[in-house]
């Protein structure tokens, strides 16, 4: 492991596939947390799910106890986040109804080496509008992971993503809300590493891929303005209209072969 001039982290081929180990115990966590969230569960209940799978995998909570910008250190091993959550709610005692959208976020660490991804489930029966605010926020994700390639420029990725967004709009005649407070990182032997990724902004800028990076691709939209506050828990990230919102994230690797999404199930092609 090395890092260039830019100050990201370059990754071996060994300890990419070492990170490939953490994204499936992010990947089957998240699953297992999917088929539970109905109804009538709590978030506390599905943070327990992910503590079980961290055991039964030898792996550690990225999140348990993480501090940031001076926070109270995190109590959970998920953020759990509902409908006007963002990101970073802490799992405890809500009751998940019909109609929730739920985003939830999990990393972990496998002999130093870290997977980070979330979801956002619809919980039951959700509005259509619900819906499909997931749904272009994952399509948004997945063309932000297509540009992690080879001599593309960091920026490409954050361009594929508002492109993707902006094309949605056009197509739904409304606008949706690309919160800009909060966005994408590097990954590898911390969570929380260098380059910063913003989910908009004009292509072919910033540093060039190369391979042996590691990124945490993370779109997060509303169905309403954009902006956002911190509760008084020093975590939970709220947009102010009270407007719903969707999460969704995987780590990556850039390789020779193409892009390579760590946080699976399936091998995916590169």
């Amino acid at each position: 492991m090395f890092r260039r001039r830019s100050g990201i982290e370059i990754k071996s081929p060994d300890q990419l596939a070492v990170m490939r180990q953490a994204g499936l115990v992010v990947a089957r966590a998240l699953h297992a947390i999917e088929e539970a969230a109905t109804p009538g569960t709590t978030t506390a209940e599905l943070d327990a799910i992910a503590r079980e799978v961290l055991r039964d995998h030898r792996a550690t909570s990225s999140f348990l106890g993480y501090r940031a910008h001076g926070a109270v250190p995190y109590p959970g091993v998920i953020c759990a986040s509902v409908n006007e959550e963002v990101v970073h709610g802490i799992p405890g005692s809500r009751v998940l109804r019909e109609g929730d959208l739920l985003s939830v976020d999990f990393g972990a660490i496998v002999d130093g080496w870290n997977g980070d991804a979330a979801v956002t489930i619809l919980v039951g029966q959700v509005a259509p509008e619900a819906a499909e605010l997931s749904r272009i926020t994952e399509a948004a994700l997945w063309a932000g992971l297509d540009q992690a390639r080879v001599g593309a420029h960091l920026t490409d990725i954050s361009h594929a993503v508002e492109s993707t967004i902006v094309a949605a709009e056009q197509e739904a005649g409304r606008e949706f809300g690309i919160v800009e407070d909060y966005g994408g990182h590097g990954i590898g032997s911390r969570m929380h590493m260098e380059p910063h990724i913003l989910n908009y902004g004009a292509p072919g800028r910033g540093p060039v891929l190369r391979p042996g990076m590691a990124l945490a691709i993370e779109p997060m939209v509303t169905l309403g303005n954009p902006a956002v506050m911190v509760q008084d828990d020093a975590w939970t990230v709220v947009t102010l209209d009270g407007s719903l919102a969707s999460h969704w994230e995987h780590t990556v690797a850039v390789t020779e072969e193409g892009p390579w999404v760590l946080t699976v199930l399936e091998d995916p092609v590169r």
